[in-house]
């Protein structure tokens, strides 16, 4: 049966699309490629809720423009006072000196990290530490003892991790009713980790669900990422609680389609095999689509085992000129931004590759282009 499909020309009617269906919801849940819009989608949802003269905002995020927030002064001179400096202009902070965050988020970032901080709140700027094991000779003998390291560069993952959980204690004042954010009625969280392994994702994706199940009648919540485990994980969390659950798919005309999932959102790799046999069927193959079959057989390889995405078509005819076709037809010239036709021969091999890989391979493919129930907005 053919899911609903909503177009939009725009990204802020679709934002005002997610704020309908909270009135209903207590979840939104948004699935999407990397550089389809969806930070620009949470800032437009943002700035949707500002009401009255002083454009009082409604909306916590947690995208691109919170991690800004944040920006390193590493003490080029001297090279041993470095600090994460705070933007305190910003209503993200109003909150932190007033309700002691230092003890909210140590707790959360213990299960991540092993390094500890230090909030300066005159200077508006944390330090970080971490205990290392060190030697040294005493005595004549080489000892091994535990020395603490002050004011250390973490790396960007640590950051990154540091910064949500700093989102997480203000979120968790939020459901608490704490006054210093007692505007906040919707939480907006776009891709929180992007540079974390599996195992973490799996972590932060469930951890975030319990603290959200805190906010059902409280505040409202809307989350998109492109991680599909990630996804997966809040999914399979809140189901049981009222939501809406999203493919959002930018389409070569640069408008937008929202397409309602079923209760196992797609792979990425599948979404775009599906892509890809659209585009053969309708004979509009451009030359990015090389990247795109390149990417989805050294996906594949990976899975299977394979040290060489060769070995996804190996035993169907042709195999050493398909291999050498993706070969030298998949590099970074063919931008998705800037699409150009594929010649009539590269076409021609383009569709024979791909039917060797399908035929070899056996995948459930979406119809996420479908249109036969398609609503414009």
């Amino acid at each position: 049966m053919a899911k609903k499909v909503y177009d939009y020309k725009e990204l802020p009617k679709l934002a005002v699309r997610l704020r309908d269906d909270l009135k209903e919801s207590d979840f939104v849940l948004l699935y999407a490629h990397n550089g389809t819009g969806k930070t620009r989608l949470s800032y437009d949802f943002k700035e949707r809720g500002k009401k009255g003269r002083n454009k009082i905002p409604d909306t916590l995020y947690f995208n691109a423009y919170t991690e800004d927030l944040f920006s390193w002064d590493n003490d080029i001179i001297n090279d041993t006072n470095r600090v994460l400096k705070i933007n305190s202009a910003s209503r993200f902070f109003s909150g932190f000196q007033q309700l002691e965050l230092d003890n909210r988020i140590r707790p959360l970032l213990s299960r991540y990290a092993d390094f500890d901080f230090v909030i300066n709140y005159e200077d508006w700027q944390i330090s970080f530490s971490r205990n290392v094991r060190v030697k040294k000779l005493e005595d004549g003998e080489m000892r091994e003892s535990t020395e603490v390291k002050s004011n250390i560069k973490v790396s960007r993952g640590e950051e990154n991790m540091f910064i949500w959980c700093v989102f997480l204690a203000i979120c968790q004042l939020a459901i608490d009713g704490a006054e210093a954010y007692n505007w906040v009625k919707y939480f907006y969280i776009d891709d929180p980790i992007s540079s974390l392994d599996d195992n973490n994702a799996i972590a932060v994706a469930s951890d975030l669900s319990q603290l959200l199940l805190q906010a059902e009648g409280k505040i409202k919540v809307v989350i998109s990422s492109h991680h599909i485990l990630f996804f997966n994980v809040v999914c399979n969390e809140i189901k049981k609680k009222p939501h809406e659950k999203y493919f959002l798919y930018k389409k070569p005309d640069q408008s937008y389609s929202l397409r309602k999932t079923t209760d196992t959102p797609y792979f990425h790799h599948v979404a775009l095999l599906s892509e890809l046999k659209q585009a053969t069927a309708s004979g509009n193959i451009k030359t990015y689509h090389f990247n795109t079959l390149r990417s989805i057989l050294e996906k594949t390889s990976s899975f299977f085992g394979f040290n060489d995405f060769g070995k996804c078509i190996y035993e169907v005819e042709d195999q050493v000129l398909f291999e050498r076709a993706l070969n030298l037809l998949s590099h970074g010239k063919y931008s998705i931004y800037e699409p150009v036709d594929m010649s009539e021969d590269n076409k021609e091999l383009f569709k024979r590759i791909l039917s060797a890989f399908l035929e070899k391979h056996q995948f459930e493919l979406p119809e996420l282009l479908q249109d036969n129930t398609v609503q414009k907005a």
